[in-house]
């Protein structure tokens, strides 16, 4: 087993419930070794990322952040004080996903430090084709780097 799937674990950022629903069912069915973590709101993120900067061990290996948190300026705002948190944090690899195919959308979360922009797919074959693409990309094929804790 790849080292990237060792105690591996993703925080999942999305105040639509269906979707989480989707996204569980087809992450479980193709990462059945990752823990899920799921938030619905920008507060609830921001207390769990501030929990985990000390707790560094418990940080995720990826982050998927819905744009809409509920509104598009909300999602924004989140990865902007993503990125201006201590750098194990800032440097997670965060996957942005949204409903929107607009080009600015992609090209802002691009521009804010996402390692990636996916469009979100309307049904269950599409997103279980996604989360084996995110396996075979995230999980086997690139390294991340390893967790490092910090003596305060």
């Amino acid at each position: 087993m790849r080292q990237n799937l060792k105690r591996a674990k993703v925080l999942v950022i999305d105040d639509n419930a269906d979707h989480w629903m989707l996204i569980k069912k087809a992450m479980q069915h193709c990462l059945p070794e990752v823990t899920l973590v799921h938030v619905s709101s920008v507060q609830e993120t921001l207390e769990l990322l501030q929990e985990w900067n000390t707790q560094e061990w418990e940080l995720p290996q990826l982050i998927l952040q819905d744009l809409y948190l509920p509104t598009r300026e909300a999602g924004w705002q989140l990865l902007a004080q993503i990125k201006t948190m201590s750098t194990s944090v800032s440097r997670i690899p965060l996957i942005m996903f949204s409903s929107s195919n607009d080009h600015l959308d992609i090209e802002e979360a691009y521009h804010a430090g996402v390692s990636s922009y996916l469009i979100k797919p309307v049904d269950y074959a599409d997103w279980v084709a996604y989360f084996n693409e995110l396996r075979a990309y995230w999980w086997e094929t690139v390294t991340l780097p390893p967790v490092q804790f910090t003596i305060y």
